[in-house]
């Protein structure tokens, strides 16, 4: 780790709340957060000042809205202004479309493209200047994009899910030792093995 501490001081974990929607496409970033909390043996909290669940662990926020996805922002907002962490020390983990199922890009900044949750952060937040790590669901059929986001994985996906979402917490980790570009170096350059 280096002296001043984390690359970030705030992860956040997109998803919608409640166990209709556990183990969807959408909720690749809270599985992923949910990864780190149990390496760091943390446990989440339902803190409603922050509309969210969350711990802090190692000097660094996991927060999960509990918001919906549409309204993110304001629970990721509420926290940064609280505790004055600037956008950019804060990393998004989130589902993405586009991408291939289980492979991963980090970007520094960048626009929504289209992603509610992250449309909802950048809007909050007044910047575009918001790192993310995109998780690839893979593509829907044309006009399914809302139930294919919704659905789970099929069981043959699950074995590269299972190892994007482990690789995802492990490029967390070392973004936060190193720093964004080494770890964009490190993760963004791996194509998913099936």
């Amino acid at each position: 780790m280096a002296p001043d501490g984390p690359t970030f001081r705030m992860l956040v974990g997109l998803g919608n709340p409640g166990r209709e929607y556990s183990g969807t496409r959408h909720n690749v970033g809270f599985m992923v957060l949910d990864r780190l909390a149990a390496a760091s043996g943390a446990t989440f909290r339902a803190e409603k000042k922050w509309q969210a669940d969350a711990v802090l662990t190692d000097r660094v926020w996991l927060l999960k809205p509990q918001t919906y996805m549409n309204l993110s922002g304001e629970s990721v907002s509420a926290l940064a202004r609280f505790y004055q962490i600037e956008p950019a020390r804060i990393l998004i983990v989130l589902d993405d479309m586009a991408l291939p199922l289980g492979r991963l890009r980090i970007r520094e900044r960048g626009s929504h493209g289209g992603h509610n949750g992250l449309r909802s952060i950048l809007d909050h937040l007044g910047t575009q200047d918001v790192p993310r790590l995109r998780i690839g669901i893979g593509s829907s059929e044309p006009g399914a994009a809302v139930g294919h986001v919704l659905g789970r994985f099929a069981v043959d996906e699950r074995p590269l899910v299972e190892q994007s979402l482990d690789r995802a917490a492990e490029a967390v980790r070392f973004a936060q030792e190193h720093d964004l570009p080494s770890a964009m170096n490190q993760f963004n350059t791996n194509t998913p093995t099936k």
